[in-house]
């Protein structure tokens, strides 16, 4: 872990960023090596991470026929983000849990780690559900259909009051960190016995089938899901 801490920033200051690390090397089961420290304007954390496997899990690799799943709903962070920033109105008790999405996004490193030997491919989602699906479709020259939004009913409640399109929040906002795989019918069973253990709750999103792209089919209809997420030096 290497540093870049500001002049101003007091030793509880110091003291809690350390308290940090430590609790996410238990949590992670990881060992801090070490790293540099240094002085400047804002609070700077770069880390990198290495370890061995005996499987690493590519983003290519579903076959026809495998079950598109996630690791948790989409959407919580960007009405989080929209709270924040836009002042879109909600409940206070939605509102923490949005919030909370943006400030504390939960590692899926376990849950990934005990299936990898039973996902075909898989992608952690950081830049956006849409941007996530159609790398996977693209890289495993797959076409993905999406029947079922992976939310929650507060999140189009949010959408709805706020007049915001709800699946654009649950496609395009990033920051999820959710795990985003494709696995056999017959590995699903030991996938979704994995999530109770983990206590996660986990969305069968749809299918992969011959083709190209991500389509999303409502009432009998395909309508594309475009790669709408966040494009790295491009905003």
């Amino acid at each position: 872990i290497s540093l870049t801490i500001p002049k101003r920033f007091s030793r509880p200051n110091i003291e809690s960023l350390a308290k940090g690390f430590q609790k996410s090397a238990k949590e992670f089961r990881l060992k801090i090596l070490g790293g540099d420290t240094n002085e400047g304007k804002e609070l700077v954390i770069n880390f990198s991470l290495f370890g061995v496997t005996e499987k690493i899990v590519k983003r290519k690799g579903a076959k026809t026929n495998h079950v598109i799943i996630t690791s948790g709903p989409f959407g919580h962070t960007g009405a989080g983000f929209a709270i924040l920033l836009k002042n879109k109105k909600c409940s206070k008790k939605f509102g923490a849990k949005a919030k909370s999405a943006v400030f504390k996004p939960r590692c899926r490193l376990m849950f990934g780690l005990k299936n990898k030997k039973h996902f075909s491919s898989s992608m952690d989602s950081s830049d956006g559900l849409s941007t996530t699906l159609n790398e996977m479709s693209n890289q495993s020259k797959k076409k993905f259909v999406i029947t079922s939004m992976p939310s929650e009913n507060d999140v189009l409640e949010f959408a709805k009051s706020n007049e915001l399109n709800s699946n654009n929040l649950i496609l395009n906002s990033g920051e999820e960190y959710e795990i985003v795989a494709t696995t056999s019918k017959s590995n699903l069973t030991k996938v979704k016995n994995n999530a109770r253990k983990h206590r996660i709750k986990l969305y069968e999103i749809g299918y992969v089938t011959k083709g190209r792209g991500v389509f999303y089919k409502k009432n009998g209809k395909f309508v594309r899901i475009k790669d709408g997420g966040w494009k790295h030096l491009k905003h």
